[in-house]
């Protein structure tokens, strides 16, 4: 008789699942690899993005008898192991938001409507983004990016980084300012 596995709700059950079917884990890289490609490959690109989400995973599996399992959402840990990898590639993260500095703005625009989405979207600002991004500390940057590219909330992105939520506040909160001046005091998403 063949045996359907347990539908597992809580990324915890997945992880504790996995120490003795290790084919569980797959779930995990399921529900997160696109949202984890989507955060790194705006961070690195698309080249490297996909060999850091895989890395990350790798990572994940190999250390997943260490999981806190009172931590139901695995996101936090995930996040965590991406960023370090991230780390790894801090000078071409940083070249990144160089050539993106330099890099003109796409002008095709097809109607009056376009022109007026385009006008207000991050896009027009990517040049004036990149460059702010650039200038902050790369824990600066972590923070804010895990924030608000990578959807998480201050307690996970305090456990992604191994760090109080108290340092959160305070790096996002300079991160922020940063990027404010760097952009005239415009308003930001």
């Amino acid at each position: 008789m063949i045996t359907q596995p347990a539908v597992r709700g809580a990324d915890a059950d997945l992880v504790r699942a996995s120490w003795t079917e290790p084919e569980a884990f797959a779930e995990l890289f399921d529900r997160y690899s696109a949202m984890l490609y989507r955060y790194v490959s705006r961070r690195l690109g698309p080249e490297p993005a996909e060999d850091l989400v895989g890395e990350t995973f790798l990572v994940a599996f190999s250390r997943r008898k260490s999981y806190d399992l009172a931590y139901q959402d695995a996101r936090p840990w995930l996040f965590g192991i991406l960023t370090k990898l991230v780390s790894r590639h801090h000078r071409s993260e940083a070249a990144r938001y160089r050539a993106l500095l330099r890099a003109p703005v796409d002008a095709d625009v097809e109607s009056p409507a376009d022109r007026v989405a385009a006008g207000v979207s991050a896009q027009a600002l990517r040049a004036e983004l990149a460059g702010a991004l650039a200038t902050l500390s790369a824990k600066d940057r972590d923070v804010l990016l895990l924030i608000a590219w990578g959807d998480l909330t201050y307690e996970e992105t305090a456990q992604a980084l191994g760090i109080p939520v108290g340092t959160v506040r305070s790096r996002l909160n300079r991160g922020r300012r940063k990027v404010r001046a760097a952009l005239g005091d415009m308003e930001e998403e």
